[in-house]
Formats: C-alpha cells, structure tokens, sequence
C-alpha cells in the first residue's frame, strides 16, 4: 500500500532581497487536516515563505508540491490562482461594497444558484447565515473575520494559508474564534500552514510546529517535542523565560550547587549552560540553615534568598538570589505565594526538565 503524498510539500526553498538570504532552504510539508505552525519572530522569514507558497514571490531555488504535483520549481510556476490555495490575513479586506453573500461568492464559479447553495452552506457553518445580505461594516470585527474565512474556504481550497489572521481580534474573543476557525479547516480536510511570532497560539492551534529563526528552519515537531527537547538555548528561551546556570565540564560532568550534571558531548574545560524553565524549579522552606535531602529526581538543593515575588493571576513568580555565586533564578510557584525579599529558601531542580548547551550570552535579568 503506497503512502499519499503529503497535501504540501516545499523542499530547499531560497529567497533573498539586497542580497541577504530571508528564507534560507526551508523545507516542510503538511498532510490533509493537519495544521502547521510557522514560529518564529519577527523579521525571521515566516511571512516570505508564505508568499512564496502562494504564488505571489517566485523563490529562487527549491520546489513545491500539492498533492505530489509540482506548482513551482526551476521550470514550473503556477500562478497563485492556479494553485488551488486560501489565504487569510490581519487584514480581513472584505470588500466594503458587496454584501455579505457577494464577498463569500467572490472566487466562486458556476451558476447563481450553486454559488448561493454553496455561500449559504459555509455561512450556516460560520454562524452568519442571518447576515447573508448585510455589509461588513454592520458586523463585529469576529463576525469579519469569520466572512474572511467563509470566503477562503468557498472554493474549496486544498491548502490554507493564514497570516496572522487572529492578531486583530480581542483578547476575549481571540480564543474562541480561532478554536472554531481551525475546526471548520480540519472538518474541510484542508491543510493549514499558520503564520504567528506568539508561541502561545502556536502551541494551542498546532499539530506541529516549524520554529524559524534568520531564515532558517531550526527544529520542527510536535509542540510537546519542541518544549520539552529544544534543539538550543535560544529555542527554549522562545517558549518561555529560563533560568541559566554556567558550569565548566570535567571528566563528561558539570559539577553546580545543585550537584553534578552529565554534559555528554562537551570537551573537558569546556563552558556549559545548564537550562530550567521556572517551573521545574523546586522551592522548600529552610530550616534552621539546612535544606531537604538530595534526591535523584530532584538532585541537591541550593540556598537562595527571595528579592521579589509577584502574582500572576494562576500562580506565582518567585525571584531569588543564590548564595553560591549571586546568580538570579526565579521560580513559579501555583496559585497565591508572596515570600517576603530576604526569606530564605531551597531551591531544587527537577533533572528530567534540565538541558546542557555550549555558554552562550547569559539571558538578560527579568
């Protein structure tokens, strides 16, 4: 049984302007129903790579496939409404003149009345069937963004393509009507490549990621994989903030505060940074200048002292100084926990959340 072709696919894509590379061999590929997130930030070459999936920029090296057939190589290049691809935007830019019904039917053929069959079924699916003959300016921003989609998804495209489209909507309706948009694309069957620099939304909408970085995919993967296994310092600090711990490698070993730590791979004499997000931190109390017992999970325990603690609404973040050489490492801690500054702690890290890279620049104090 011979396996399908994924729905897209784009191998060793190159784009450069003034002679700086912006999309720097990427290649991807996404199947029917599964949407792919592009992350990364600004700058990083996530809008051009859409752009040149669609048809508006021609790359100058690399290939792109729908379904197995080739829309785009050193020979070939359909044009973007060949292609058999949706796009969304920030911008909804629904025309302000057509009604509601005009602007879904816009990239319909056929007869009148399968357009309207057709307009009338995708806005039944939207939940705007009663504004059918009304004007986008009559409507919420969420109700525009919906006709958006309504309207990219009336000729039945194979992928989707979507820039950012959510980032104009507010934060109370944001959620919502991203969960009911990525539905009615996976309900389609229509593959969905997503445009976004925030890893939240990433990690919400994606059945993977593909994390970007100066033109150049870096790692991809489920989002899982990709929070719990970076691939280096600065894929993990992009997730979320980290607490860094410098430590010279002896005999395959990084010996801390926090006990010794294996740095397979690192020369003797070399400089590690040991990597833990927040919450993997471990804060127990001090009793009488002793802490708790080494563990294997959770290794030795270091003495710090609090210099802020904020709520954060769900939890709390903890700042503290570490007596063994003045580092500043902070902690979450769950729901309501505000130490006074100067309140000692211990402090343990949970050794299965731990990474060891190569030194690097130290990430900026919070």
């Amino acid at each position: 049984m011979t396996t399908p072709a994924p729905r897209l696919e784009a191998i060793g894509l190159k784009r450069s302007f003034g002679g700086r590379a912006v999309v720097d061999d990427v290649s991807l590929s996404i199947g029917a129903g599964e949407i792919l997130c592009l992350l990364g930030p600004s700058g990083c070459g996530k809008s051009t790579t859409l752009r040149l999936i669609a048809g508006v920029e021609r790359p100058e090296a690399g290939s792109i496939a729908l379904d197995g057939a080739t829309v785009c190589d050193q020979r070939v290049f359909l044009p973007p409404e060949r292609r058999s691809i949706g796009l969304m935007f920030q911008d909804f830019a629904l025309f302000p003149h057509l009604s509601v019904a005009d602007n879904v039917a816009f990239g319909l053929t056929g007869s009148r009345a399968e357009k309207r069959s057709r307009v009338k079924e995708l806005l039944d699916r939207v939940d705007l069937a009663r504004h059918i003959d009304g004007y986008p300016h009559e409507l919420s921003g969420g109700e525009q963004q919906r006709v958006a989609l309504a309207r990219a998804l009336a000729p039945r495209p194979r992928v989707m393509l979507m820039d950012e489209p959510f980032s104009g909507l507010d934060n109370r309706l944001r959620d919502g009507i991203r969960d009911e948009t990525l539905g009615l694309l996976k309900d389609e069957g229509t593959a969905v490549m997503m445009v976004t620099h925030e890893p939240e939304e990433a990690m919400r909408m994606a059945d993977r990621i593909a994390l970007m970085r100066d033109g150049r995919i870096v790692q991809q993967g489920a989002p899982y994989n990709l929070y719990n296994s970076p691939v280096d310092k600065a894929a993990a600090a992009f997730f979320s903030d980290i607490n860094v711990i410098r430590g010279t490698v002896q005999g395959g070993l990084t010996r801390t505060a926090f006990g010794e730590f294996l740095a397979p791979g690192h020369a003797d004499g070399a400089q590690v940074d040991i990597v833990i997000r927040p919450q993997h931190l471990k804060l127990d109390f001090d009793r009488q200048g002793s802490g708790p017992l080494p563990t294997a999970r959770e290794g030795v325990p270091a003495l710090g002292r609090v210099t802020r603690a904020r709520y954060l609404g769900r939890e709390s973040l903890v700042e503290l100084e570490m007596a063994f050489d003045g580092t500043r490492l902070q902690a979450v801690v769950p729901s309501v926990f505000l130490p006074k500054p100067g309140t000692p702690f211990w402090l343990m890290m949970r050794r299965d959340r731990c990474h060891v890279f190569p030194a690097g620049v130290r990430p900026a104090a919070q």
